[in-house]
């Protein structure tokens, strides 16, 4: 699920995965797409655990996780 806002900001629901590099968190969007979450605190929900998150994408931005889409997170929360 994809939803965009005027603000350039998306929500999406999926599941947590860590990323192959340590520190690196990831959501697996419902119906498909991998995004790379930067900032928002996912320590409450854990890998495996549904989420519903809010924010920008930042598809041009490099990160040393090398997996995903950048997403500047705005707000995470478990569902």
């Amino acid at each position: 699920m994809e939803r965009t806002q005027s603000s350039g900001e998306i929500t999406l629901r999926g599941v947590i995965q860590d990323g192959v590099e340590p520190g690196c968190h990831l959501i697996r969007v419902d119906g498909g797409g991998l995004y790379l979450l930067l900032g928002g605190d996912v320590s409450t929900v854990g890998p495996g655990g549904r989420v519903e998150v809010v924010g920008v994408p930042k598809p041009l931005l490099a990160t040393t996780c090398q997996q995903g889409t950048p997403l500047q997170v705005t707000s995470i929360r478990a569902i």
